[in-house]
């Protein structure tokens, strides 16, 4: 965007006649009527600090792409800005190839088929090679049909599992995976040079895949899933989103039952009405599910994200306690396994901040295990990945699919899984607990701080870096690492890992999407004599710990 038209990044803009300017200038190239008619209310009533806040900057494109409230203004979501998106994508795509191409997703948020709809026809007037989806698909959908179709680069349209007012705009490269440093300072440069979007040339004829696409994916999707038992009883919620046709068609066409969807829930709905918030991992996200999987004896809830790029699970105690979310350490670890029992070679890997157990694993069996910085993106990147997962319920079970999370593969991998521990009358639990025995309890927990002063961050940052804490929990910090300066061969990132020895560890980091300081905790103990015993000592550690961080750190 033109200077005139960006304010300056840091500060806002307090000269009201030249803030009013820019608001009619947005105004005047927005191909949005309700944008147009929400800016020019908001000029009309005067509300000359809601303006400013709208232009005290733009959303950043970074390695997440583009994700914010929909409104109008550059620190808004809304068809201005995902026009810039589209043009600086374009620029950068010609910068490195001669015949650069792209397909186009969504889901079914609001406004996620008209900001498509525009990607799809700025990138085609460009002269790149646009191919638009033709109905909202899971995310994993979009990362697949990169490859299959052989395109440059590939654009989603969605927000996850953010709140319903949120949207977002996710970019691929043609290798699948999400892009990463430098790719995204790149595209943002470009963006920077886009001017007036009501001056950029559109084509209305840009191609629209038809339904074999998505076919193709449940056929790969279901290929993933070897000859075996497959007798399973399945509650399954995409908690308003887009998953559930796609993965019923890919059950069906792997040989299971049809899964029980929560009615709910089934339908897309932008305004996700039966949750607070769109997460699996919220309080209160699952209740319909597990209700409906108390009355139909189901063996196993399985929850995607809005998108369905993301998996949660949930298993049956055997206790009065009825149901057991299981965290995205333990399926981590659970899909792990099930890959390596099948002998599926190459690289393991994990996010920092995901529990180290999966590195056991991989030593057990022979294989190699990589860490990563936060972010799937970084998983997408190891050479050779043979399986790659993340605490926050992302899981790559498939990464000859698509080298990003995918909810829809790694459901499949979770009744695959079982069916074949049905068979021996065995549950996810008695698995879990097998690894434990083998490899130690691995326990892991969060001590999440949300601030509204960021400088509360900031120097608890400053603690941990100059005066770190000698002991937590009654355990002895035993190494302090700055991942400023790298870590294990990992790129620079803003981060302190405290070790405390026999394999417990802690990492703080502030959130890269909220105003938060997010500590990850693990504690390992091991099977001296029973896994309880060993599973209440890790438990009493990891309070302890979070309990002494907390006060390390005054919060």
């Amino acid at each position: 965007m033109a200077d005139h038209d960006t304010p300056d990044h840091d500060t806002p803009d307090h000269d009201t006649a030249a803030l009013h300017q820019r608001a009619r200038e947005w105004i005047a190239q927005d191909p949005d009527p309700e944008t147009r008619a929400e800016l020019q209310g908001l000029l009309d009533a005067g509300a000359d600090t809601e303006i400013a806040e709208r232009f005290s900057g733009r959303l950043q494109f970074g390695t997440a792409g583009l994700r914010g409230e929909l409104g109008a203004g550059p620190q808004r979501m809304n068809r201005v800005v995902v026009a810039q998106a589209a043009a600086g994508l374009a620029a950068y795509l010609h910068q490195h190839e001669a015949s650069p191409s792209a397909v186009v997703g969504y889901d079914a948020r609001h406004n996620s088929d008209v900001f498509a709809r525009d990607t799809a026809e700025i990138l085609a007037g460009a002269g790149v090679r646009a191919v638009l989806l033709p109905e909202p698909l899971p995310t994993p959908v979009l990362a697949f049909a990169i490859g299959h179709l052989g395109l440059s680069a590939g654009v989603m349209v969605t927000a996850s599992h953010n709140p319903p007012r949120d949207n977002g705009y996710k970019v691929y490269l043609g290798d699948t995976s999400q892009i990463v440093p430098p790719a995204d300072s790149d595209i943002s440069a470009e963006i920077d040079r886009v001017s007036r979007v009501d001056e950029l040339p559109r084509f209305e004829h840009y191609e629209v895949a038809g339904p074999e696409v998505a076919a193709a994916y449940v056929a790969a999707a279901a290929a993933t899933v070897p000859p075996g038992p497959r007798e399973v009883t399945a509650v399954y919620t995409p908690i308003h989103g887009v998953g559930l046709a796609t993965l019923e068609h890919a059950v069906a066409a792997a040989g299971f039952a049809p899964v029980l969807p929560v009615a709910e829930q089934a339908a897309p709905d932008p305004d996700f009405p039966t949750v607070a918030f769109p997460n699996p991992e919220e309080p209160g996200a699952m209740d319909l599910a597990l209700a409906l999987a108390t009355s139909s004896g189901a063996d196993v809830v399985i929850a995607n994200d809005p998108d369905a790029d993301r998996c949660a699970v949930a298993v049956p105690t055997g206790r009065a306690d009825g149901w057991r979310m299981l965290s995205g350490d333990e399926v981590g670890a659970l899909l792990a396994d099930l890959m390596l029992r099948r002998g599926v070679e190459g690289t393991y890997a994990s996010s920092i901040v995901s529990s180290d157990l999966l590195g056991r694993q991989a030593a057990a069996h022979g294989r190699a295990w990589q860490q990563t910085l936060t972010g799937f993106k970084w998983i997408g990147k190891i050479p050779d990945l043979a399986y790659g997962y993340e605490e926050a319920l992302g899981y790559s079970v498939a990464p000859h699919i698509a080298r990003d999370k995918d909810g829809v593969t790694a459901a499949l991998a979770v009744l695959a899984l079982t069916a074949d521990l049905r068979s021996e009358g065995r549950t996810l639990l008695d698995r879990i607990d097998d690894l434990h025995r083998e490899h130690g309890v691995h326990a892991t927990g969060q001590l999440s701080v949300r601030v509204d002063d960021l400088t509360i961050i900031t120097n608890a940052m400053a603690t941990l870096r100059g005066t770190p804490p000698t002991s937590l929990g009654g355990l002895e910090v035993t190494s302090v690492d700055d991942l400023t300066d790298g870590y294990h061969g990992l790129p620079p990132t803003d981060g302190i890992r405290l070790g405390l020895g026999t394999g417990t560890r802690i990492i703080c980091r502030p959130s890269g999407t909220e105003p938060k300081l997010k500590c990850y905790l693990e504690v390992v103990e091991p099977v001296t004599s029973s896994l309880e015993e060993a599973r209440a000592r890790a438990a009493e550690r990891l309070d302890l710990i979070r309990t002494d961080l907390a006060d390390a750190l005054g919060l």
